[in-house]
């Protein structure tokens, strides 16, 4: 067994490894950019090396560097996480002529199996059914625009070297595939160093589920069932589940059979994933291989038991795998959501900045009824940065059904505080209570489908807006009592906090009355008594405890003088004031938002990479103005009506804050 490996890797993921080769008593060395100086795996890791420039291609993806600090460090073995180098067969081949071992497959399976295009050739000539396509690779985007004409739209356009929805697009006509071509070879140049891209048919209406598979040196091969990720946006999974709510046994048996005889036939060793695309009637299409641990890996790893970083480091280490086919079991039923920084409300586009507070969900260990695991790379206090992805934490369940495992995470969501960047919560915990999802009645396109005109938590009605109304003015009467207790006062003439508020919610004005009681408030509403018992401090986004003995978490934010309350994906600002001032409320003038309609606004902190327009020009609707770059990932700016330029307020490689203007009109 080694005695100290290097991770290749950041964030999350780094952490991850370094938790399991603590485990194996194996000593562990970090690299990082100058922006990760003070990163949390930095902090985990025995060692730590220094690799260079924040940029990931000055940085992360600098193979010299990282064989570097393995020779500095003395480590005998690298684990390359996933994303940057983690499926580059050069490294792998590379850190074989150091006489470093790489934790994943040989060389010879990650280049037939990782490249997309070889791997879907191997397929077809192995005779596994494939999705039809160009697997070659297309030189000019005039090409393009004849292969996707002669499959027929709509079409998928990926880049071999892609990964996590970067350099990818679907095309529903000739201008589609035209930008999209483009758009896909430099989101897969800028994150992977490879601007290779093929064509195929895209399948409407599909899901999208995976087999795991590991192998070793020895010849042996299993699979770990499967892994339900059809809950996407933008071709990026959100939540992934196993097992998946729509397979039979039969169709699990043939795809997980499938899968190991794919991988047999590049002779794999460690864990890796065979991805398909499942037709309604459980038609399934081999669509790649990734040859390396996948983001969602720890769902299976609570329905299995099996830690797949350790067995990966095991397999490497020559280890023969200590179990087999029939050994395996399934058990219960795992999530996991991936809580990313970005913001909902401005159509997911990323938030950067400082956690100003970061409180995950306590865990649960195995072994209870019901399990919570928390799988990060940040800290309260640290900072999401521009330069990578926006995952801020994998929040993962298990419960013994699935239904179990849905209501687990819906408590585990309600109680994930982030606050100085937006993060994506309260969509994930939309996404809990929709009826199709809980029906598992679903495929790749919910999202989209559900909700077209993007997501706004405020506009969704709370499933009991009551609770709401309660907690608003139990929250609000202790601030009362808190402003009662002045020193000070003149003897006679205390302040007295009364009982009768008037809420206001979505300017409608609810009466209520709210007296102190033990341990809490007595809050009657609507002819009902709520007995609201709670622990909860000034300063903590955490309100907590039991309304009339249901247990129940929200989150409560002040928000200029209203309650900011957020819970199961809804949020609602809420103002308590006394029946008089509620009746002057109702005077007040609104003040009328200022006219930005002549700007072009920046949705989100980035790199302004491209304006394409000048001063005097007459653009019509439709037409680009600017590129922004952010975490890898390019944005294209159009304008939505006809317009002329008038002047320029920003210009390339200038960085953007949110709402930053750009472009003025006439």
């Amino acid at each position: 067994m080694f005695k100290k490996i290097l991770i290749a890797n950041r964030g999350e993921i780094a952490c991850r490894v370094i938790k399991t080769a603590r485990k194996m008593g194996i000593a562990t060395v970090a690299v990082f950019s100058e922006a990760d100086r003070l990163a949390r795996h930095v902090e985990l890791a025995d060692e730590a090396v220094c690799i260079g420039p924040p940029a990931s291609k000055d940085s992360y993806l600098v193979m010299d560097k990282i064989i570097a600090a393995c020779k500095e460090t003395g480590a005998e073995a690298v684990h390359p996480g996933y994303g940057f180098l983690s499926e580059n067969a050069e490294f792998c081949r590379r850190l074989e002529a150091a006489g470093i071992v790489f934790i994943g497959p040989k060389t010879h399976a990650m280049e037939a199996m990782g490249d997309k295009i070889a791997s879907k050739k191997l397929a077809l000539a192995a005779k596994v059914s494939t999705i039809p396509g160009y697997t070659d690779v297309i030189e000019d985007v005039e090409e393009a625009l004849r292969i996707a004409a002669g499959i027929g739209y709509p079409v998928m356009i990926k880049a071999s070297a892609g990964g996590g929805g970067k350099g990818l697009r679907v095309a529903k006509d000739e201008q589609e595939a035209r930008e999209g071509f483009q758009a896909c070879r430099n989101e897969a140049k800028n994150s992977f160093g490879d601007d290779r891209v093929f064509i195929e048919k895209f399948i409407e209406e599909p899901r999208h589920i995976e087999i795991q598979v590991l192998g070793d040196a020895h010849g042996n091969l299993v699979y770990l069932w499967e892994r339900e990720c059809s809950i996407q946006r933008r071709h990026q999974k959100v939540i992934e589940e196993a097992p998946s709510p729509f397979l039979d046994d039969k169709t699990r048996r043939a795809m997980g059979e499938q899968a190991v005889a794919l991988a047999r036939a590049v002779q794999y060793q460690s864990a890796g994933t065979v991805e398909f695309v499942v037709g309604r009637d459980r038609s399934f299409y081999f669509l790649e291989m990734n040859t390396r641990l996948q983001v969602e890996h720890p769902v299976t790893e609570l329905i299995t038991g099996l830690d797949l970083v350790e067995q990966m480091i095991r397999v490497a280490a020559g280890e023969k795998l200590a179990f087999t086919q029939k050994d395996i079991k399934l058990k219960g039923w795992a999530m996991e959501c991936r809580i990313n920084a970005e913001d909902p409300f401005r159509n997911f586009l990323p938030s950067t900045g400082r956690l100003i507070k970061y409180q995950p969900p306590a865990e649960q260990p195995p072994g209870l009824a019901t399990e919570v695991r928390v799988d990060t790379g940040v800290f309260e206090g640290g900072e999401i940065s521009m330069y990578y992805d926006p995952m801020i934490a994998k929040l993962i369940v298990h419960a013994a059904t699935r239904d179990g495992a849905i209501a687990r995470m819906r408590e585990a969501l309600n109680a994930f505080v982030i606050r100085g960047v937006s993060s994506n919560i309260a969509f994930q915990a939309a996404l809990m209570h929709n009826p199709r999802f809980i029906s598992g009645n679903f495929n790749t396109g919910l999202i989209a489908e559900e909700y077209p005109h993007g997501f706004n938590a405020a506009d969704l009605p709370h499933e009991d807006p009551a609770l709401l109304i309660v907690v608003a003015a139990a929250v609000h009467r202790r601030y009362l009592e808190r402003g009662a207790s002045i020193s000070g006062q003149m003897p006679g003439h205390e302040y007295v906090p009364g009982d009768q508020f008037m809420v206001l919610m979505n300017e409608v004005q609810y009466p209520v009355t709210a007296k102190p009681i033990p341990g809490g408030f007595e809050v009657a509403y609507g002819g009902t008594d709520y007995r609201v018992l709670s622990p909860w401090e000034f300063g903590q986004s955490l309100y907590q405890g039991s309304i009339n003995g249901q247990p129940f978490c929200m989150q409560v934010d002040l928000a200029g003088l209203r309650y900011r309350i957020s819970h199961s994906g809804s949020q609602a600002d809420l103002l308590v004031l006394s029946a008089h001032t509620a009746a002057l409320q109702a005077l007040m003038l609104k003040k009328a938002p200022p006219d930005l309609s002549k700007f072009l606004l920046s949705p989100m902190p980035g790199l302004l990479t491209e304006i394409a327009v000048a001063p005097g020009q007459l653009v019509k609707a439709g037409e680009r103005l600017a590129v922004i770059e952010a975490m890898k990932m390019e944005n294209t700016l159009k304008a939505d009506q006809d317009c002329v330029v008038d002047h320029l307020l920003a210009k390339p490689g200038e960085s953007l804050a949110v709402d930053q203007a750009i472009i003025a009109f006439k």
